[in-house]
């Protein structure tokens, strides 16, 4: 039988919807589409683009972190981006962020995301 956690942190913005931050199913964690707000102010961080996906990587590894796990336990992140001629951009934020081998990725363009922001990222991890 699964044991299901909820995992929250005040290192990375509140759930602004009936969702978790993420859920912890026995080793696995999954993180809830993160945007690029400032988890002190609930503001968007920033209109610049890299600003904005730096955000939600350090959104994503604060919620990893809280759930006892760290960045290398990140195995697949899904992209949403409103213009995907911002996935070079994406792509030097994860080199950034990751080492190899990086995690599985899609990357999808979207017409809207909340708050009319650039990008949103959601992650899955294994950790023990």
């Amino acid at each position: 039988m699964s044991k299901i956690i909820e995992i929250s942190t005040n290192k990375a913005p509140s759930a602004i919807g009936a969702y978790s931050q993420a859920i912890k199913a026995n080793n696995m964690v999954f993180i809830s589409g993160q945007i690029p707000l400032d988890p002190k102010t609930m503001e968007v961080v920033s209109d610049n683009f890299d600003s904005q996906v730096n955000q939600v990587l350090n959104n994503i590894v604060s919620i990893a972190m809280e759930a006892g796990c760290n960045k290398n336990n990140i195995v697949k992140i899904t992209v949403f981006l409103k213009n995907l001629e911002n996935f070079q951009a994406v792509n030097k934020a994860i080199e950034k962020t990751f080492l190899k081998p990086y995690p599985a990725r899609a990357a999808v363009e979207v017409s809207r995301l909340p708050k009319d922001v650039e990008v949103e990222m959601d992650a899955i991890l294994i950790c023990n």
